[in-house]
């Protein structure tokens, strides 16, 4: 257990910034910490493993691989799975459950590739034990991730459980919500360290908001959840609240306040709960309001952050804000007003500010009469979007005619 080959996936987009943190975390370079394709890769041991579940803001998950090797069929899959020892991992009164991605796969079906790779797990433990696993895709105490290529086959266990996203504070949350790691990624792109105000004037129930009141506070993203290895077999408890404990030690008063508004008042209500629970109730400060009318929340200027309602998601609420099914929606000159009239407000009244706005519009900068300074690609899920920084002056502000070309996380 102490040199795994571990797995970290993450949005797209976001490779960089999660190698920049996993060094951060681990002091990890090299061939030991490889940027790849919606992941990072790391040569690491155990305790790392269970430090970068702890810690880590931007990764979805961490994975052990356990093999990696070409394939032409499902027997193929079969054999590999069969001669991995599962047993050093968890035992037969244990329920598991496996998961297939692919990209180009020859496969007819993943469904008949998970059966396989399933019943291989189950004969091997049958063989040496005499009885086997159960399967319980719900709540399973052991997952298996395999990702097929159009040539070879990677088996992982995972260690993290539930997804990394799901950190144990957002309970009370609306509709289409920002994942806890896509808003992490947002406050590590910015730069922002927690020197100076941040304000997020569509907070919707706080994740952003909250996110980065944890980030000033240095409080570990997984202090209020269980992982997946507390139910492996080499999971050392000791060690694990051993870890826990450096984590808490390190925990800080914030140095500058975090702020967030929402035109929605009941969106207001699940950011206080869940920041009560995130235990950063004395740092952020919530209030409703429409983002076309909230003045600066503090006299010193900060970073404004916000992924503001678009599109399939949810209509965006200004001042000519009506109700539709229940969500407040703009009037029929739709999103284009209300970004004109929120560019027009940020010059009058928030000059000095920097202003990063997530968005799939890729022409948001000229729909907003800005000029952005910098723009990254970052994928909210399946959408594609770009994280847009605009440095707030006075007046006016017009986008020159050539675009800032799309620069990497990195860049």
């Amino acid at each position: 257990m102490n040199e795994l080959q571990l797995f970290l996936p993450c949005a797209a987009g976001v490779e960089d910034l999660l190698a920049d943190e996993v060094h951060g975390l681990t002091g990890l370079a090299g061939d030991d910490l490889l940027v790849g394709r919606a992941g990072v890769q790391v040569r690491a041991g155990w305790r790392d493993a269970l430090r970068l579940n702890l810690h880590s803001r931007l990764a979805q998950r961490v994975l052990v691989q356990l093999a990696h090797a070409p394939y032409r069929g499902e027997d193929d899959l079969y054999a590999l799975v069969r001669g991995l020892a599962w047993e050093a991992w968890f035992t037969p009164r244990q329920t598991f459950k496996v998961e297939v991605t692919s990209q180009h796969s020859p496969l007819k079906s993943l469904n008949f590739a998970t059966l396989r790779i399933k019943d291989a797990v189950a004969d091997r433990f049958r063989d040496r034990a005499g009885t086997r696993p159960s399967i319980d895709t719900q709540r399973p105490d052991v997952r298996v991730f395999a990702h097929l290529t159009a040539t070879e086959c990677t088996v992982y266990i995972d260690t993290s459980g539930e997804p990394l996203f799901k950190r144990g504070w957002r309970e009370d949350k609306g509709e289409a919500p920002l994942k806890e790691t896509l808003a992490a990624a947002m406050i590590a792109a910015s730069g922002w360290q927690g020197d100076v105000p941040l304000y997020d004037p569509c907070c919707g129930s706080g994740t952003i908001a909250v996110e980065a009141a944890q980030v000033a506070c240095r409080i570990a993203p997984g202090l209020r959840r269980r992982f997946g290895f507390e139910r492996l077999l080499p999971h050392q408890a000791h060690v694990w609240a051993q870890l826990q404990d450096e984590a808490r030690a390190q925990e800080r008063a914030a140095a500058a306040p975090v702020f967030g508004s929402d035109v929605a008042f009941r969106m207001v209500d699940f950011a206080r709960r869940n920041a009560e629970r995130a235990g950063v109730a004395q740092v952020v400060q919530l209030r409703g309001g429409d983002a076309l009318q909230r003045m600066p929340p503090a006299d010193q200027p900060g970073v404004l952050l916000l992924n503001p309602p678009y599109g399939e998601r949810i209509g965006t609420a200004g001042v000519a804000g009506r109700t539709q099914r229940g969500r407040e929606r703009p009037e029929t000159e739709g999103d284009a007003d209300f970004f004109v009239q929120l560019a027009a407000h940020w010059k009058r009244h928030y000059a000095g500010w920097t202003a990063w706005v997530l968005t799939p519009d890729l022409k948001l900068p000229t729909r907003m009469r800005l000029k952005e300074s910098r723009r990254m690609p970052m994928w909210n899920g399946p959408i594609e979007c770009r994280l847009f920084r605009f440095d707030m002056v006075a007046g006016s502000a017009r986008r020159a005619p050539d675009a800032a070309p799309d620069a990497a996380p990195g860049a």
